[in-house]
């Protein structure tokens, strides 16, 4: 059965395979074609251009010795670039990266030294009469690549993120302590459910020991707004936001905004060591994130974070 779901690093594997597949045969044909003068640098130069064309976006094309050093200019869209024959590739990482057992390799993302931008590098192997001679290698700019039709999207699942060792060693040397947000929070909090449910706050993340939440909106989703104590306990701030209907494609359902909201408080309050400093929800990947006084994050699916019967409930 599909995983519907990869994970960053299996989706990373998806497209790179999608990316090799595509340029084995072009590379295949452009190292036969190398391969007939390989001995014969003006010529060498001239194939390399006329091969050119045929590896899709490709950005630079050139030939290698056994020892990675560069026996051809460099084949570009606007023509043949002199200036890096003799150039050692053998310490770049693409030739560290080479897997002997397969006839073309591709690298692992690089930063490139001409364009300082990611790329990637197709190194593929040339024989003569069946002898290894060189290596052909082909660069591209990650920019210029096409990307499958799947998109990789975040993975539901609950992830617990270490942070600041300093932060740790220390932490039962410190004591919560109450903060404005946390004297209000019986206006803040119906506040913020208003804002959530009723004017198209789709993320919302709150700084309890700060006093103050970011929220982002439907009507201005690219830009976040910063709201303080002040404002978060006078419920006018609901007459600056437009309406906006809850929408029908959250993950999170509306009835559970209070729940959640709540839950925060509980663990803002349930120990004096280990506390809640910042919660966040957010509807649409239906996730909700929890920084805490050890510096130590949790982002947990809702339905999860509300049972108590869950495995992060389990540890507290």
């Amino acid at each position: 059965m599909p995983d519907n779901n990869p994970s960053l690093q299996e989706h990373i594997r998806r497209q790179r395979d999608m990316l090799y597949n595509m340029l084995l045969d072009p590379m295949k044909r452009a190292a036969r074609r190398c391969a007939r003068v390989w001995d014969q640098r003006e010529m060498l130069d001239q194939a390399l251009i006329k091969s050119l064309d045929q590896v899709p976006y490709c950005s630079y094309l050139y030939a290698m010795d056994l020892n990675g050093r560069q026996i051809s200019a460099n084949a570009s869209q606007d023509g043949l670039i002199q200036a890096d024959f003799g150039r050692d590739r053998s310490q770049r990482p693409y030739m560290q990266e080479l897997d002997p057992r397969q006839d073309m390799t591709l690298s692992s993302a690089y930063i490139s030294l001409r364009a300082s931008r990611p790329s990637l590098t197709a190194v593929r192997k040339v024989r003569v009469d069946g002898e290894l001679v060189g290596y052909l290698g082909a660069d591209f700019d990650l920019r210029d690549l096409p990307l499958t039709k799947e998109h990789y999207s975040e993975p539901g699942r609950w992830r617990q993120i270490k942070g600041d060792p300093a932060i740790r060693s220390q932490v039962f040397q410190q004591c919560r302590i109450q903060s404005t947000l946390d004297d209000k929070l019986d206006l803040v909090l119906p506040v913020l459910e208003e804002l959530v449910t009723e004017h198209g706050a789709f993320q919302v993340e709150i700084h309890f020991s700060s006093s103050r939440a970011t929220l982002w909106f439907m009507h201005d989703p690219y830009r976040y707004h910063l709201v303080e104590i002040d404002a978060l306990t006078d419920p006018d701030i609901c007459l600056v936001y437009p309406h906006h209907a809850y929408p029908d494609d959250a993950v999170i359902p509306r009835d559970s905004i209070r729940p959640i909201l709540q839950t925060f408080r509980h663990l803002r309050f349930a120990d004096d060591t280990i506390y809640l400093r910042a919660g966040s929800l957010n509807l649409f990947n239906g996730i909700v994130g929890l920084n805490f006084s050890c510096d130590g994050s949790h982002y947990i699916p809702h339905d999860q974070f509300l049972a108590r019967d869950s495995r992060f409930w389990n540890g507290i």
